[in-house]
């Protein structure tokens, strides 16, 4: 369940992709906090210190903002991280109060090891909930342990912790549990991929 992490929020007073470069530059993350009618406020967070938050709890992590002083509740809501150098660029956050529900994504994590002869396929990797701001789990485990070909875990079938309603398509396939091909099936695919390269060649 969610921690709240502190961290220090400078707010921020220049704009565009200038003085979020200048934001970066200095060690900072630009986030954009907003919610609840309140004007968006812009901020500066210390780049290190809320990498290190979101290693520990994942990109739901919930925020003490101290900003100018005062407390302030808020949830990561995105987070956008750079392709090749992996730094993060940008953070909304989203204003909560305590006891607030809200609907984010969770990541769905297999685990258990299906009946012989199978291959499971995981169609979905994370799964749209409501719950406690509070409260939401950092992850929804799915145990496909002992499951025969043919089964297919919907969001709807899944287990949730109490407190923790589904809030996507009840529908959507989120694990799938199929014989597994043999040996020579895969073989005569990989032959049929050989050829048929040979052939555009």
């Amino acid at each position: 369940m969610s921690d709240v992490s502190q961290i220090e929020a400078a707010v921020r007073t220049e704009f565009g992709k200038g003085a979020a470069r200048r934001t970066r530059r200095d060690g900072n993350v630009p986030a954009v906090l907003y919610g609840h009618q309140s004007e968006p406020q812009h901020l500066a967070l210390n780049a290190q210190a809320f990498a290190a938050i979101l290693r520990e709890h994942g990109t739901n992590a919930i925020l003490n903002l101290v900003v100018d002083g005062k407390n302030q509740l808020a949830m990561t809501k995105s987070v956008v991280v750079h392709p090749i150098r992996r730094y993060i660029e940008h953070a909304d956050l989203l204003i909560v109060k305590k006891g607030e529900r809200v609907v984010t994504d969770v990541n769905v994590v297999v685990t258990g090891d299906a009946a012989a002869g199978t291959l499971v396929t995981q169609e979905a990797t994370t799964l749209s909930i409501e719950a406690d701001a509070l409260k939401l789990p950092e992850s929804i485990e799915v145990s496909v342990h002992g499951i025969e070909a043919g089964t297919q875990i919907l969001a709807g079938g899944i287990e949730l912790p109490a407190g923790v309603a589904l809030a996507g398509d009840a529908e959507a396939l989120i694990v799938n549990i199929i014989a597994a091909p043999s040996a020579a099936a895969l073989d005569e695919e990989g032959e049929g991929a050989a050829e048929a390269a040979a052939e555009s060649e």
